[in-house]
């Protein structure tokens, strides 16, 4: 009853400011909701019943494009355009928004120039920035926990981010996302999985906005090295026998050292002793040449005809009895003769 009202009382009114419109008609399914990525087109579409007049979309409250039904569509510029359908008794209007900017989020309505339900919609615009994980291979050890980060720059709104190994989900507690805002309205995302592989593993960061059709994703390959562990130990065993290498070495070097040492001692005290030595020979043969010198100063030349005192007093003693007796001429006849001497005058 309402609704019939509405019906003849709107068309009376209506036909005092505008007329020729149409009596009794309205939007049958209005215009809905739409999320969409940026630079790609949004599209709505506003049914309405059989005797309509003119159509009117507003883009954030400001006419974009008019469909009349005596002419058609009346385009104002090439972002928004229009195409038309008709089925039955129902007139169907589509919006076109080309290359949607993140600027362009907000309401979208639909007018007929009449009261009317469900004449409005609200548009989204998205952006999917990038997602990348910085190592796309890593070697690791057994018993290693490594750590993976996955960045995502430049989204809006900022994605939800979640992980998977080996098309199998990650437990959220594995790991933690931090989101921070960007510039010029966008949002950065950081996510860091934590584990412990046991095996070659292909690790996947998803991250997801209601825009995407399929989330978008980086993988990173962990290849599992057994032999990681072989040649950790082996490095060891090699620093190990470098250092004992090098501890032999330095003991050698100091005994050799000690070695040279007490070699160069004994060649300097056998040096030293051989010089001494040469030094008492030459002093003795020095005093025997002076001793020799002594001896021959003291013989001179041999007299043969010389005859020591004692010998020539025991010769002389015994020739002289064995001679005759000899008188001097001087002799007197008598022993006790005195003879003195008369100084010369």
């Amino acid at each position: 009853m309402e609704s019939f009202q509405k019906c003849i009382l709107l068309p009376l009114i209506l036909t005092a400011s505008l007329p020729g419109l149409g009596f009794c008609y309205s939007i049958t399914k209005g215009p809905e909701n739409a999320t969409v990525l940026a630079g790609s087109e949004a599209r709505f579409n506003c049914t309405v019943s059989a005797g309509w007049k003119v159509i009117i979309w507003l883009f954030q409250g400001s006419p974009v494009l008019t469909v009349l039904s005596s002419q058609g569509s009346v385009e104002t510029t090439e972002r928004f355009t229009s195409r038309n359908y008709s089925t039955g008794d129902e007139f169907t209007s589509e919006l076109i928004i080309h290359n949607t900017q993140l600027s362009d989020s907000g309401r979208i309505e639909c007018s007929i120039q009449q009261p009317s339900e469900n004449n409005f919609a609200f548009l989204s615009v998205q952006v999917n920035g990038s997602l990348l994980i910085k190592n796309s291979t890593l070697t690791v050890k057994d018993n290693q926990t490594i750590e993976i980060v996955c960045e995502a720059l430049g989204w809006a709104p900022a994605p939800d981010i979640a992980w998977m190994t080996n098309d199998s989900w990650v437990d959220k507690s594995s790991y933690v996302t931090q989101q921070s805002p960007g510039s010029h309205g966008l949002h950065n995302a950081l996510s860091t999985l934590t584990l412990t592989p046991r095996d070659t593993e292909v690790l996947t960061c998803l991250a997801d906005i209601e825009a995407l059709p399929s989330p978008q994703n980086a993988s990173v390959t962990l290849i599992f090295d057994n032999s990681a562990t072989e040649n950790y130990y082996s490095e060891d065993n090699t620093s190990t026998w470098v250092i004992v290498l090098a501890v032999v070495l330095s003991f050698l070097g100091i005994v050799l050292l000690v070695v040279l040492v007490v070699v160069a001692v004994r060649c300097c005290l056998k040096r030293r002793g051989s010089t001494y030595q040469n030094e008492i020979r030459k002093v003795s043969a020095e005093k025997k040449k002076e001793g020799g010198l002594e001896d021959r100063q003291r013989s001179g030349s041999e007299n043969l005809g010389y005859i020591p005192e004692e010998l020539w007093n025991t010769e002389h003693s015994s020739g002289l009895s064995s001679l005759p007796p000899v008188f001097s001429k001087f002799a007197g006849p008598d022993d006790n003769l005195h003879i003195s001497s008369v100084p010369k005058t």
